[in-house]
């Protein structure tokens, strides 16, 4: 058995084809969708990350603002561009890129985004009506990963109905959230959290039908870990010196019925749900 490759290349890029139909359709109707990045810091990493979402904005004509501070900046400083992304007419939503210099709170800065503008999903207002179960399309962002997560699954028609799902991680852009989405009703899967403390966590891993992970920790996952025919999604990535590696060892592809690799995988939609939470915050 080979899985079939769940693309996230080619997914990312029909959903950036159907936005940039919805974006039209709003400019028509006077509307301009517009994404603001706050970057604080020389950060390599950060800067190349947000020199791809406002190269991806310029692909589907979305407007965008970028605000970027030296690593010297203060608290003000940051608290002062936040002000002003909140108050800009022109930024349907954006995002603090993270890490924040050292010493500054992020999750502080993070309060401060108005809710309605949160591109990443991740402010405490819209995790809190994720789990009262009223997030989503016209009420408020859901969380980039774990929605392109679902997206991927759905577009591949992997069955989650009743499906096992074993999440390797419970982080706050990962794990937790994507917990809350796959139970929602009319996907209805039964979760499993797996984190270092788990016991038995490989005979977990076995009886799930579909596998997520996202722990940062290379090759991680082990093909005889994998029920035949099962899905695997590679979310976690880690850099090392033969270049970015996943969590899941290459030789899954030899049992699992489906497989999101990485690179290449969940990360373009990761980009793509973030410009999908733009484009719906300006139709809000």
């Amino acid at each position: 058995m080979v899985a079939i490759v769940l693309d996230g290349l080619a997914t990312a890029k029909a959903i950036k084809s159907e936005l940039k139909v919805a974006v039209e359709d709003l400019r028509a109707r006077g509307i301009v969708p517009g994404l603001g990045t706050l970057l604080v810091g020389d950060d390599p990493g950060s800067h190349s990350y947000v020199g791809g979402k406002h190269r991806d904005c310029a692909e589907v004509g979305i407007n965008s603002i970028r605000i970027d501070l030296p690593v010297s900046a203060s608290v003000n400083d940051v608290r002062a561009a936040i002000a002003e992304l909140n108050a800009a007419k022109k930024v349907t939503g954006y995002i603090v890129q993270l890490p924040l210099p050292s010493g500054m709170d992020a999750n502080s800065m993070l309060e401060l985004i108005d809710p309605a503008k949160d591109a990443d999903g991740l402010h405490p207002t819209n995790l809190g009506k994720l789990v009262m179960n009223v997030s989503g399309e016209m009420k408020s962002p859901l969380p980039c990963t774990p929605s392109g997560i679902v997206e991927l699954l759905e577009r591949y028609q992997v069955p989650t109905r009743s499906a096992e799902v074993a999440i390797i991680g419970r982080g706050l852009t990962v794990g937790r959230p994507l917990s809350l989405l796959m139970t929602r009703k009319g996907i209805d899967s039964t979760v499993t959290i797996l984190h270092s403390a788990s016991k038995n966590l490989s005979e977990a891993v076995k009886r799930a039908d579909i596998v997520v992970a996202a722990i940062g920790s290379p090759h991680f996952v082990k093909p005889e870990w994998i029920k035949p025919g099962a899905a695997v999604l590679d979310v976690g990535i880690t850099r090392t010196d033969a270049g970015l590696v996943g969590d899941v060892d290459p030789q899954v592809s030899q049992v699992a019925g489906f497989l999101s690799p990485n690179p290449g995988g969940v990360g373009p939609m990761t980009r793509a749900m973030l410009l999908k939470n733009v484009v719906l915050a300006a139709q809000n």
